[in-house]
């Protein structure tokens, strides 16, 4: 009687192996390697069934011991070739490791290009905004210590309060750069729309902003990519796309929250776009998107402009 069940029970037990295994041929992507595999756990299975109907007969009719042995031959066929070819499938895992591998590095240098880009374009603004003005400031207190004439102490002093204001203004300037204190603050939505207005005032381009994230309150990480991968995609457009017009629409849906770019510029041929030769800095920006775990996509042809769809859950 317990062999009887346990026969049983292995017979189960293969079917689930097969039905499992005949299930995963899809994640396989279809390999050959797979499908024979399965095919010789279901074979295997039915064998075990012809071994039932031996327990209860005590023998195989003729035509069920003879399909029984061309099946054992059969499975012992798929299983060699099956495992033969699963090579294939080793040969794969440790190709997908590899470009796993690449791409973690190219994400890591693009990383690293990008905080490199920042503390040059922090350096240069130090040098060349907030330099000049204290070397003006040190010149302007030597010239003060060395006069002697009352109004023409008084007129330093005035030129030197107005080097100081500009010089605080300067720092102000560079501090919002490094962090919007207006994206600290008064979030998302605020500190886009000045960015912006800031933009529509030079005149240079048209930008047309909606959204439904007055009141949005988000992750500060998230606040920040958003924030930096807009900006990044405005300057982008002003510096090589010959754009007039600018459309950004900003909705949340539920908990996922959507952005749409578009311009009017010359656009590229994306399906053959070198993202570092161009030096537009979307890998950068698909990298700040990836790092949030949202989805960057782009569409753009030549004279057909941009169109950058971003989503991210929230």
């Amino acid at each position: 009687m317990i062999e009887y069940i346990s026969l049983i029970l292995s017979i189960l037990l293969q079917f689930v192996a097969a039905f499992f295994a005949i299930r995963l041929i899809k994640r396989t992507k279809y390999s050959l390697a797979w499908i024979l595999l399965s095919s010789g756990f279901f074979f295997m299975a039915i064998r075990r069934v012809f071994e039932l109907i031996y327990f209860e007969y005590d023998q195989l009719p003729y035509f069920f011991s003879t399909l029984n042995s061309w099946i054992g031959i059969l499975i012992s066929i798929l299983i060699t070739v099956g495992v033969f070819l699963m090579r294939k499938i080793f040969q794969f895992m440790k190709k997908t490791e590899e470009d796993r591998v690449e791409a973690d590095l190219k994400e890591l240098n693009a990383t690293i290009r990008t905080e490199e880009k920042e503390r040059r374009r922090f350096a240069k603004d130090l040098h060349d905004d907030l330099g000049p003005l204290l070397s003006t400031i040190k010149m302007s207190i030597s010239a003060l210590s060395n006069q002697k004439n009352l109004e023409n102490k008084n007129e330093i002093i005035q030129n030197l309060d107005l080097v100081v204001d500009e010089a605080i203004s300067s720092i102000k300037n560079i501090s919002n750069n490094l962090s919007p204190h207006i994206l600290n603050n008064f979030g998302l939505e605020r500190a886009l729309k000045s960015f912006i207005n800031k933009i529509n005032l030079s005149k240079s381009i048209v930008i047309n902003y909606t959204s439904n994230v007055e009141n949005l309150k988000l992750d500060e990480t998230v606040e920040v990519v958003v924030y930096r991968t807009v900006c990044e995609l405005i300057n982008n457009t002003i510096k090589y796309a010959d754009a007039s017009k600018i459309e950004i629409i900003v909705t949340q849906n539920d908990k996922i929250l959507d952005i749409i770019y578009r311009d009017n510029g010359k656009g590229f041929d994306a399906e053959i776009l070198n993202i570092e030769k161009k030096g537009m800095g979307l890998n950068n920006i698909q990298n700040r998107i990836k790092s949030i775990k949202g989805i960057f996509e782009i569409k753009s042809s030549e004279n057909q402009g941009v169109e950058v769809k971003i989503q991210i859950k929230i």
